[in-house]
């Protein structure tokens, strides 16, 4: 929990500095993993607002990804600190969508606001023309969570056909080597 708390400050804390550096490029939101190990910590709501106050940074700029797999069987009590979280502003995202046993009833009862859906969607849009499989069920799935009203990233996006693809399919944000590859942060 020690890493991942500092993990979370410097992230909050770079956000930041992004925010006061470039206030004019509009909202900034840091994605930040969640492990499992925090997931289950007493202190892990106390701490996130802790960093949140003393960095200055809005709830809503901040976005904690969970992992599909480690809200498998989740119960109240375990899902209790991020509806707390939600409540606040930040967003909770359920990262790896798709990968493991997802349980499509399951999405209902969990607190988040955005699907993660894993780059195993969207390798079969790599090549041209697209894998139509691959296309249907990144289209099925983004219908859905836009009924559910969750917003959708799509991970692994390598190439601007692809992206554009993903745009036009109505997924909300994308990441990947198309857009940055990883880097220092004063670089990006």
């Amino acid at each position: 929990v020690p890493l991942g708390r500092w993990v979370l400050e410097e992230s909050v804390r770079q956000a930041n500095f992004w925010q006061e550096r470039h206030s004019d490029g509009g909202p900034l939101r840091i994605n930040v993993n969640l492990s499992p190990t925090q997931l289950h910590h007493p202190r892990l709501v106390a701490e996130t607002v802790d960093v949140l106050e003393r960095s200055g940074l809005e709830p809503g700029a901040l976005c904690l990804e969970v992992t599909e797999s480690a809200l498998i069987g989740a119960d109240d009590d375990l899902l209790k600190p991020l509806r707390q979280l939600a409540e606040m502003g930040v967003d909770i995202a359920l990262d790896d969508f798709g990968t493991g046993y997802s349980n499509l009833a399951n999405l209902r009862r969990l607190p988040v606001s955005v699907l993660k859906l894993d780059r195993s969607f969207t390798r079969g849009m790599q090549q041209h023309p697209a894998d139509p499989v691959d296309l249907k069920i990144v289209e099925g799935i983004v219908s859905l969570a836009h009924s559910l009203e969750l917003a959708v990233t799509v991970e692994g996006v390598e190439t601007g056909a692809q992206a554009e693809q993903l745009r036009r399919i109505g997924c909300d944000t994308a990441q990947g080597w198309y857009y940055a590859r990883p880097g220092a942060p004063d670089r990006i």
